[in-house]
């Protein structure tokens, strides 16, 4: 390095030094400014007033920045609070109608004689409208075999279409494929009532020659309640079915339509239970309550 470049960078050394120094000492000199003083302040104000701008505008966006970092962590957290409470009281709520539903059956259990198994629903086939007409319950090979009855407290579900491995599937009343044999006791008339597979509603449907009796005798009328008759085995006598929504009659045909309800809610099942046996008929001499035999055609092993 030659002797001219170590004097130029002593110099700008010594200058940026002296600068400030000086700029300093003028503005904490309170009175007797001189000329000099006066001249270094005159320059040196803009250049303040500049650097504190940038300094004051660069702090305010970094502290502004660290602010909603911080705030889009604590937003991050909160939604995932939120999220698992939500989880946690959708579980909650369906343990709670489980716990409701698995509690009305062995109620149900207990007052019914014949032989019985509860099972949960585990999967439900719907239509396009989201109308179940099949469960899938967790019951199967073993457990239960195609065509036994399943029922609620409230009444008639359907009966098992077929088992296999650990699950079962379950053939609702509505489903198109569906027939049971039912009697309306108000009426004193029994047919056939055939699943609709609507996908407004989950109605069966019964036909019956419109009776000829002037007095009225074997009309059916809204809200007569509807059971089945027990024709055919497939289904034990008295289970509730559904009560009658509407009577259509066809001035064409010698037939009523009638729309039945079903008792049971069809689209909300979460557990149910399948009639392994018949009940047996009542014995009024009998000093025990006699257990039910095997019934509809098979017994599971």
């Amino acid at each position: 390095m030659t002797f001219r470049r170590r004097l130029v960078d002593w110099s700008l050394a010594g200058l940026l030094i002296l600068v400030p120094a000086m700029v300093l000492r003028s503005s904490l000199k309170t009175g007797n400014h001189t000329v000099l003083d006066d001249a270094i302040l005159r320059v040196s104000a803009p250049l303040e007033s500049a650097v504190s701008w940038l300094v004051e505008g660069v702090g305010g966006i970094w502290s502004r920045y660290v602010g909603l970092v911080g705030v889009e962590s604590e937003n991050r957290e909160l939604r995932a609070d939120n999220e698992r409470l939500r989880k946690e009281l959708a579980a909650a709520q369906r343990r709670a109608v489980d716990t409701d539903a698995l509690a009305d059956l062995l109620e149900l259990k207990r007052r019914s004689p014949a032989d019985a198994i509860a099972a949960r629903v585990i999967a439900a086939s719907t239509t396009p409208q989201f109308r179940t007409i099949r469960i899938r319950i967790d019951r199967g090979q073993g457990e239960v075999a195609a065509g036994m009855p399943v029922i609620t407290s409230a009444g008639l579900v359907g009966k098992i279409l077929d088992a296999y491995g650990d699950h079962a599937d379950v053939m609702l009343i509505n489903d198109p494929d569906s027939k049971v044999n039912v009697v309306i006791p108000s009426a004193g008339r029994g047919g056939t009532l055939i699943g609709e597979g609507a996908d407004n509603g989950y109605h069966g449907k019964i036909e019956l020659e419109r009776p000829l009796d002037a007095s009225g005798k074997g009309v059916v009328r809204e809200g007569d309640l509807v059971v089945t008759s027990g024709a055919g085995g497939a289904f034990p006598a008295g289970i509730v079915v559904g009560t009658v929504a509407s009577v259509t009659v066809k001035s064409y045909r010698m037939v009523q339509e009638i729309e039945v309800e079903p008792a049971v809610d069809l689209g909300a099942l979460r557990a149910v239970m399948v009639l392994l046996a018949a009940p047996p008929a009542p014995d009024p001499d009998a000093e025990h309550k006699r257990k039910s035999e095997p019934a509809f055609g098979t017994r599971p092993l």
